[in-house]
């Protein structure tokens, strides 16, 4: 069992099985119990077999001595994480596979501040894992978990809630099947918004609908149809199979990438009144970096993963200089100042709403105002190359280190806290990333139009396969 940044995931009845299921809720008991824990709460997506999974887990851990919230039904991870904090618990357990695959399930982990655990943590079940000591005390209890009501009165305190309740306009919410599914109809009712809300794949399922339940455009074919027809501020929202990560499509059936959601929520979020430090990955936009430059906010880049942006809040947390106004990263997944330290594509949903109800004008209409604010065009693309075996990695990375051009662009700088990231003429990049645990390397490439995108990426996917064997050149 090989747990990665936010926890483990395999394949269901392969080996995400009830019988590693119990072994790791048993080390994961243990690790609570030894730092004092004594309250865990546990859910689960619309995954096969969730229910089943997180009762196992809640029974396993009561035996180990902890009292146990279990959901009922299934949840938004951002919900079980904010129950984690609302209920004072020591950590949370969400059984997702997130926006993997159908057949793939997962045990991901969450600290007690309500977000992804941190590297401690998991070093901790991990050890437990390896070293399992029996416990000899008295049972804890399993109860039921009802958050809804909590969680929705959290997000309340988020949003400016007359200006969502004065706008009438057309939204979509495209839940994928997963554990979002009418959660944001749910919340419309509860904060008596007036909105013309609709639910596209709204009813729970397994199969997702038959796409991997990730909001990138290959999986929003039938959002993106629905949108051609509609102008104006009309606009879709996506949450991804936990609900942790949001993707957007405007009128007319654009797709409105992660930068972009970002560039807009800082743009609003800074137009409430709200400050702090600007958190994104490497692999973000140039956009975000001037935008930040633009409203005088600091801005902090780190290596690509969500844990990097949660303890940058958690600083903030306990030092009020380092308040994080807004964190991200490229694969959708956004925090905001006041929240918890944890993705929320519910939330991002509604704070994209907002923006396009404060303004009266499109996300595109937005996008394009910060484009002309900070003197950059956006366009940007990504290959996932998967190599042979026998690639070498470290040799790809060292040599990218010393290139002088990409398809005629000069390098004027470099980035190399995570893969390389070349800074070209014209305010164009091209980052190399490979990935820690399969033969992948992944390129991305920003640039101001279509076309350099296209050849830069063209030509840095050349020069990868030309290290491939299996490619031969």
């Amino acid at each position: 069992m090989k747990f990665g940044t936010d926890g483990w995931r395999d394949i269901i009845a392969e080996d995400f099985t009830y019988g590693n299921v119990r072994v790791v809720a048993r080390a994961h008991a243990q690790a609570l119990r030894a730092s004092g824990g004594s309250l865990v709460v546990v859910g689960f997506d619309t995954r096969f077999q969730g229910p089943g999974f997180a009762r196992l887990v809640a029974e396993v851990m009561a035996g180990e001595g902890l009292n146990v919230l279990l959901a009922a039904d299934y949840l938004p991870t951002p919900a079980l994480s904010y129950a984690v904090v609302h209920h004072g618990a020591a950590g949370g357990v969400m059984i997702t596979a997130s926006h993997n695959p159908p057949a793939y399930s997962g045990y991901k982990l969450k600290g007690s501040y309500g977000g992804s655990a941190t590297p401690e943590v998991v070093a901790e079940v991990e050890r437990a894992l390896a070293r399992p000591e029996p416990y000899g005390g008295p049972p804890g209890t399993v109860q039921p978990l009802d958050i809804r009501e909590a969680y929705y009165a959290a997000l309340d305190r988020q949003l400016d809630l007359g200006t969502l309740r004065a706008y009438r306009g057309t939204v979509v919410h495209d839940a994928m099947g997963g554990a979002g599914c009418g959660w944001l109809t749910g919340y419309a009712q509860h904060a008596g918004l007036g909105l013309d809300l609709r639910e596209l794949h709204g009813e729970p399922t397994p199969l997702f609908y038959g796409v991997n339940p990730e909001p990138i455009p290959q999986n929003l074919g039938e959002l993106t149809g629905l949108l051609k027809g509609e102008t104006g501020t009309a606009l879709g929202v996506v949450t991804d199979g936990d609900a942790d990560r949001v993707g957007a499509v405007t009128a007319g059936g654009r797709f409105f990438n992660s930068h972009q959601i970002f560039a807009v929520l800082l743009r609003h979020l800074h137009g409430r009144g709200l400050r702090g430090r600007v958190v994104k990955t490497v692999s973000g936009s140039r956009v975000i970096e001037l935008l930040a430059q633009r409203l005088g906010l600091e801005l902090l880049e780190t290596p690509v993963g969500f844990k990097y942006i949660t303890d940058a809040f958690l600083e903030g947390q306990a030092d009020e200089s380092k308040a994080v106004l807004m964190g991200g990263e490229e694969s959708g997944g956004l925090s905001s100042r006041g929240h918890i330290p944890e993705r929320d594509g519910l939330l991002n949903s509604l704070l994209l709403v907002e923006a396009v109800a404060a303004t009266g004008r499109s996300l595109d209409d937005l996008f394009a105002g910060i484009e002309a604010e900070v003197g950059f065009r956006h366009h940007d693309d990504r290959a996932d190359l998967h190599l042979g075996a026998g690639f070498d990695k470290a040799a790809l990375l060292a040599e990218a280190r010393e290139y002088q051009e990409v398809a005629g662009h000069p390098v004027e700088g470099r980035k190399t806290a995570d893969g390389v990231k070349l800074l070209l003429a014209g305010g164009a990049s091209a980052m190399f990333r490979a990935s820690g645990t399969e033969p992948v390397v992944r390129v991305y490439v920003e640039a101001q139009t279509p076309g350099d995108v296209r050849n830069i990426l063209a030509e840095a996917t050349r020069r990868v396969l030309a290290h491939d064997p299996a490619h031969h050149g």
